[in-house]
């Protein structure tokens, strides 16, 4: 029973945010095979037949896999064929078998989705990742395998044995005026003026400083990131990356890009071959996109400037992130904001009339031209929004209604800044990227009547449970 689920965890690591969408059909064949597995279904089990086989090698082959290193396409089409050759050695074997058709198809699919030929190299059947103490995965997966080699040895004296836990991975952004979502998905909206920590743990600090955006609000939004990546022995040395308002640089601040000794090669598209270290910076759009990779903590950071200010978005093991003492406990993305600094009422976010100081800033700065109620800046510009005209704004490019949608409003309404738009997109998008669990990407703000909606129908309940007992206990 305990081994049945292991296809899905597999399953789960291909859903890391970049390859869901086109890998699709083969997560719902990984889902039915783990399904089948559960239900005792013998075709997907019979000796003869080794498709289960074959899947649970291409998710082993996949699974150390980085979407944001280079050469991910060609690894990931060499374990495609490799797959696919696997299916062509069974196929007789499995005639009539409904999974084994399946999983043609889907490879088929994915062959063509990722544009990977049917001829050329692929994967070794059981391949020998090598342990690189600096590459958190490669430290992670070298235990795994030596605690799960223990537990095998000791099958016959222990019935009940436990393995390593692989890795985990907590998510934590910050963008807007600002909105906060933690690690444990919990969205908030603060104040948080100043300097204040996001993470702070034995391997990482990551800081934050917040200014007012408009005179009258006590909305602020972020003009300043300082990440330290702290000094891991044999590794690397510390590191402080600084971005301010118009410069987010693409190094660190002693002027390298990259730490630690290279570790190994890595194909990119492009065919080069380069080395990958422990912690490199990866400009992806000079003065407005950064990437920051700590392969040897596990640890991505995607840094942006949108119109005047900074977001920033993180994804950390859960072990390192738990890493800290009792002196570290201020940590927003770990405990969330102080009560006393949140602007959101239990998650929910009442949207604010426009400020009256940014009516009449506008109208101080604009031209003397009533017909338009919009001001130019050297980061585009600023106008006063009604709730339907912000409403369409967002809509523009944030298609459902969720917190992001909800928070793109209120920053709309409360700044009038049209970059708070592209700032609440791209911190969504940055969320897909790096959140490990896709079926939480989605959170709905709360409301007070549906709360209160909800608390009514569940009383209705109650008392509809309750009402024949009242009854017969009258009648008797």
């Amino acid at each position: 029973m305990g081994r049945a689920g292991c296809c899905c965890r597999g399953a789960e690591r291909l859903t890391s945010p970049s390859m869901v969408r086109r890998f699709r059909p083969l997560l719902l064949l990984i889902i039915a095979l783990c399904c089948g597995a559960h239900i005792g279904q013998c075709q997907v089990a019979t000796p003869q037949c080794r498709i289960q086989k074959c899947t649970t090698d291409f998710v082993s082959l996949t699974s150390h896999l980085n979407p944001a290193v280079d050469g991910f396409h060609t690894e990931f089409c060499k374990a495609l064929r490799a797959y696919s050759a696997c299916t062509q050695r069974t196929a007789k074997a499995c005639r009539g078998n409904l999974v084994f058709h399946s999983a043609v198809l889907g490879i088929s699919d994915l062959m063509s989705q990722r544009n990977c030929s049917r001829d050329g190299p692929t994967s070794p059947t059981h391949p020998e990742i090598p342990f690189e103490p600096c590459n958190y995965h490669s430290r992670t997966q070298h235990a795994h395998t030596q605690s799960h080699a223990h537990a095998h040895s000791h099958s016959h004296t222990h019935s009940h044995s436990h393995g390593h836990s692989r890795a985990g991975y907590l998510f934590c952004g910050l963008f807007g005026d600002p909105h906060l979502r933690t690690f444990k998905d919990s969205f908030q909206t603060c104040k948080v003026e100043g300097a204040w920590p996001l993470i702070d743990n034995d391997y990482l600090s990551v800081q934050v400083t917040n200014v007012p955006v408009v005179p009258g609000s006590s909305a602020t939004a972020t003009n300043k990131i300082t990440i330290i990546f702290k000094p891991y022995e044999g590794c690397t040395d510390q590191r402080v990356y600084q971005a301010v308002t118009d410069n987010l640089p693409a190094a660190f601040d002693d002027g390298t890009v990259s730490s630690g000794d290279p570790m190994h090669n890595s194909a990119g598209a492009d065919g080069a071959t380069r080395k990958v270290r422990a912690l490199w910076i990866s400009e992806r759009s000079p003065g407005r996109h950064v990437e920051l990779h700590a392969g040897y903590i596990g640890v991505t950071v995607i840094v942006r400037q949108l119109g005047r200010y900074l977001t920033l978005a993180v994804r950390i093991p859960e072990e390192l992130a738990q890493a800290y003492d009792a002196t570290q406990d201020l940590q927003l993305c770990l405990n969330g904001c102080p009560t006393a600094e949140r602007i959101d009422q239990a998650g929910h976010l009442p949207l604010p009339v426009s400020p009256p100081a940014l009516g009449l800033q506008l109208q101080q700065l604009r031209r003397p031209s009533y017909s338009s109620q919009t001001q130019t800046s050297a980061y585009g510009s600023t106008q006063v929004f009604g709730v339907e005209g912000a409403r369409e704004r967002c809509r523009e490019q944030l298609e459902v209604e969720d917190i992001y949608f909800h928070s793109c409003v209120f920053d709309l309404l409360t700044t009038g800044d049209a970059n708070f738009t592209v700032a609440a997109y791209s911190a969504q998008k940055d969320m897909e990227s790096l959140h490990p669990h896709r079926d939480s990407w989605r959170i709905y703000p709360r409301s007070f009547a549906t709360s209160s909606l909800h608390f009514d129908s569940q009383n209705f309940k109650r008392l509809a449970l309750l009402l024949p007992c009242f009854l017969s206990t009258v009648l008797m």
